[in-house]
């Protein structure tokens, strides 16, 4: 890091993201969940969980989660030291319960658990509920990746920010797909998106940088209008990727996520931006599926960079640099942010900062 990086962050709301090493930001989210009472390993455990989505791109659901985390810990929202429960009810499903405890370690071992059904079974689907906000989707749907399997995984989004289609009542969530597949000397391809155009926490990001948001990202519940200022977002609804499309695969993702698992759903979901004293019994599911039950592991790694390096190398259309693939930013993104640190916006450095000193910490600045 160069001098400027142990120096107090700017003021200035005009100025560029300061790049911040990866292992200070994680110091940061495991010293305020620690402050709370967090046990030090499962501190630990979620600050890496966070930093992954720092370090991949997903700016909405790392460190910048963390204030949003800590006031519902502070408000009785949610449980610090979780019990969370496997329930084993047949070769290759489970059921998590999450023990209301933070989203990241319950979801982090529901996908240990599909592993370690697919790794007998096959293949393993894990059911979870009363978990929390777990971050965003492709860091559970790459960790079978690691295993030579392919990861699938969804959840109710912490909120409705959607409505079925042709409706004005937000009773659906952006309830995200995330899918890992491996492959050989390609990097994997990790396919991670909300069902919304975009997810919640990119408009939050704007509110709080100032920025507007373009048309098509939100329109007004009442009237349908474009809604382009982050400030007004709780008059307005988030729009589905695909127009109906969108909108049934949020409605599909939600009931397996939701109420196969006795998990939130519809009406029922608690919307945790506005309320922090309520259990949301947040819902998620996790398949890992074993590759080589169907072929050997390698034969299908050289089968996927092969089939990879063609769609990259086909013809493009005029204005395109490159095809990109799902994963493809993430990977580089992680490259990146791996050897310069990550960015963190004027904004998000005060708020961390005023967040240190509530907790007692060493603030980011000290860290990097």
């Amino acid at each position: 890091m160069t001098a400027q990086a142990s120096t107090q962050p700017s003021t200035d709301p005009g100025a560029s993201p300061r790049r911040v090493p990866a292992r200070a930001i994680a110091g940061l989210i495991a010293d305020a969940f620690a402050s709370l009472g967090v046990p030090a390993a499962d501190a630990e455990k979620v600050a890496s969980l966070m930093v992954e989505a720092d370090l991949t791109g997903a700016d909405a659901h790392g460190v910048f989660r963390l204030p949003q985390y800590v006031r519902r810990m502070k408000g009785g929202a949610v449980n610090p030291r979780a019990n969370i429960r496997v329930e084993r009810t047949a070769a290759a499903t489970a059921l998590v319960d999450g023990d209301n405890g933070l989203g990241h370690l319950v979801m982090a071992r529901a996908a240990d658990t599909a592993i370690a059904l697919a790794r007998e079974a096959g293949i393993g689907w894990v059911g979870v509920r009363r978990s929390n906000h777990a971050g965003t989707a492709g860091i559970y749907a790459a960790m079978p990746v690691e295993h030579g399997m392919i990861g699938i995984y969804s959840v109710v989004a912490s909120a409705n920010h959607m409505a079925p289609w042709g409706g004005a009542e937000m009773l659906l969530g952006t309830n995200p797909l995330g899918v890992g597949i491996p492959a050989g000397e390609e990097p994997p391809l990790v396919l991670d998106f909300a069902t919304t155009v975009v997810s919640y926490g990119t408009v939050k990001a704007c509110a709080m940088e100032g920025r507007p948001m373009p048309e098509g990202w939100m329109v007004d519940r009442t009237s349908g209008a474009p809604l382009t200022d982050p400030n007004r977002s709780h008059e307005g609804m988030l729009l589905p990727i695909g127009g109906y499309k969108g909108a049934g695969l949020a409605l599909v993702l939600g009931l397996l996520a939701g109420p196969l698992n006795r998990a939130a759903f519809g009406r029922d979901v608690i919307d945790f931006n506005a309320d922090e004293k309520s259990e949301t019994n947040t819902g998620h599911f996790m398949v890992a599926l074993d590759i080589a039950r169907f072929l050997p592991l390698d034969a299908f790694k050289a089968e996927m960079d092969r089939h990879l390096r063609d769609l990259r190398a086909s013809k493009r259309l005029p204005g395109f640099d490159s095809i990109r693939l799902p994963g493809d930013r993430r990977h580089q993104c992680k490259l990146d942010r791996a050897a310069n640190g990550v960015p963190v916006s004027p904004a998000l450095m005060r708020r961390l900062d005023e967040l240190a000193t509530e907790l007692g910490i060493a603030p980011l600045f000290e860290r990097a």
